[in-house]
């Protein structure tokens, strides 16, 4: 029961903290923050309980739902869906705190940030494609009016441009998943993820309908490739990033862009193995794209703010570069085994990491804009760490994070990504080491032209990191050295995961 009271616990708070009248919006607003406090309690003796020599679901839950369509209740963690819970559990109440002065009508923005953390819950932890599905676009609602109510001036464009784009991934999707229920024998319908696997495991999804095959691996692939992003279709990110509110931007980079990447390891990996080996080259070089492209484009941007949403797609394309590069299948050699292990293991600590790392950008950036009267261009300021010398010091930690340097957490789950793609596509690596070169350019050329230099007088009273802001950043500072320094605390959860994983491929 523990993952269905995780689940709906944030659900059921923010419609209580919604109905609450107009004039308890300091109340709804602390509600919903003890809300979060109480579902990261939750996802703590989760990861307590959780048996990391078992590289099967934990915690499941199963109950009949609709039996004549197949649709089950079926939730369950294995160390991939535990750590994203967790991950989601840590980002809520981060953001909230970063959106603790928003004046127009705070009780409703904690609401629904609060439905978006019971979105994440339910896409992390369900196991039936239906019921998976529903939490999907649970957190494409909020999110939608997170970014139109709170955002920038330009936030009604980037709203849309942000719902379109994922609803029609997400129709995609489910439309090719009404195809895979149509053409399996009557006798072995199932939207259940692990069945599913199963029988493809057995060669009996498709038969030989490989055309169609093709086609409902192909719509699937949209829907996550839109969430992830993935090159080209990508598009949207910028903007939606850079006019969302602090908080919401930070649950966007932090939890909901893992969604894509969880579904590229949950149903793709193990439902599509033949189909994600057939296209596995042309998804390598997407990848690579991902990879360089938008670090390139975040090197020739001057708004802040959009710097870090394409750093954002860049480190994400590591994953995809991982799990593109694990999707081989190969002889019986340990080498080559071990190699695909390194190279998921990276993924999963991939995506923990930049969720912390990217996160604690967007809530610099935040500060920044709001200390600058709204402004946040790369040459706006300069000189800053002469006048907020904590502050500078704290976000050059998150950047050199996001850089990957060696004792922060960015780095190990990079290195294992490379050490896996080096051996195991060769050429894709390759050519994804120069997104490295310009993810260095410009981080550096951040901490060049907003911290060095000579501060300019009408910086000069800039205001230092408060106490409480602080304490906010402390926790996620405090875990960029921890898991560089033991990145083991996340590989001892994920490796059984990934195994399991690689067994069934």
């Amino acid at each position: 029961m523990i993952l269905t009271i995780l689940t709906f616990l944030p659900l059921v708070a923010g419609v209580l903290i919604a109905l609450l009248g107009p004039d308890k919006q300091k109340l709804g607003r602390n509600l919903a923050f003890a809300a979060s406090l109480v579902a990261l309690a939750l996802a703590v003796v989760l990861w307590a309980a959780f048996d990391n020599g078992h590289g099967g679901m934990q915690f499941v839950e199963n109950d009949s739902w609709v039996p004549s369509l197949g649709i089950e209740y079926h939730l369950g963690v294995d160390g991939l869906g535990l750590l994203m819970v967790l991950l989601s559990a840590l980002i809520v109440p981060f953001a909230m705190l970063a959106s603790w002065k928003i004046e127009n009508n705070p009780k409703l923005y904690f609401s629904l940030a609060l439905f978006l953390e019971s979105g994440l819950f339910g896409t992390f932890t369900a196991q039936n494609f239906i019921h998976w599905f529903l939490f999907w676009e649970l957190s494409l609602i909020p999110a939608f009016f997170l970014i139109r109510i709170w955002g920038g001036p330009k936030r009604t464009s980037a709203a849309c441009q942000f719902f379109l784009y994922t609803m029609a991934g997400s129709v995609a999707m489910l439309a090719a998943f009404l195809a895979l229920y149509a053409a399996t024998d009557a006798a072995s319908r199932s939207f259940d993820f692990a069945q599913l696997a199963q029988i493809a495991h057995q060669g009996g999804l498709f038969a030989a309908h490989t055309t169609l095959a093709t086609a409902v691996f192909l719509g699937i692939l949209l829907g996550l490739a839109v969430k992830v992003p993935l090159v080209p279709f990508h598009t949207w990110l910028p903007a939606a990033y850079s006019e969302a509110p602090t908080g919401t931007a930070m649950l966007l980079t932090g939890a909901m862009s893992k969604m894509g990447v969880y579904g590229f390891l949950r149903i793709l990996w193990p439902i599509f193995p033949e189909q994600m080996q057939a296209w596995r080259v042309p998804l390598l070089a997407l990848a690579a794209a991902t990879i360089v492209l938008p670090a390139a484009a975040a090197f020739a941007q001057k708004d802040l703010k959009r710097m870090v949403a394409y750093s954002s797609i860049n480190h994400l394309g590591y994953c995809l570069l991982g799990i593109f590069a694990a999707a081989r299948l190969t002889k019986s050699s340990a080498l080559f085994s071990n190699e695909q292990a390194a190279a998921l293991n990276g993924v999963i600590l991939q995506m923990f990491n930049h969720g912390l790392t990217a996160s604690a950008l967007f809530y610099f950036v935040g500060l920044i804009e709001q200390r600058g009267g709204a402004l946040r261009g790369l040459d706006d300021f300069g000189g800053l760490r002469q006048a907020a010398p904590v502050f500078c010091g704290l976000m050059g930690i998150a950047l050199f994070a996001s850089l990957g340097l060696p004792g922060l957490n960015g780095f190990p789950g990079e290195f294992l990504i490379f050490k896996g793609a080096l051996h195991l596509a060769s050429r894709a690596a390759l050519l994804s080491i120069p997104g490295l070169l310009f993810t260095a350019l410009f981080l550096l050329t951040i901490l060049q032209r907003v911290f060095s230099g000579p501060l300019p007088s009408k910086w000069s009273g800039w205001p230092d990191l408060t106490l409480g802001e602080r304490l906010t950043v402390l926790p996620v500072m405090a875990l960029m050295f921890v898991l560089g320094l033991f990145p083991q605390l996340l590989t001892g959860v994920a490796n059984p995961a990934v195994l399991q994983m690689l067994k069934s491929f």
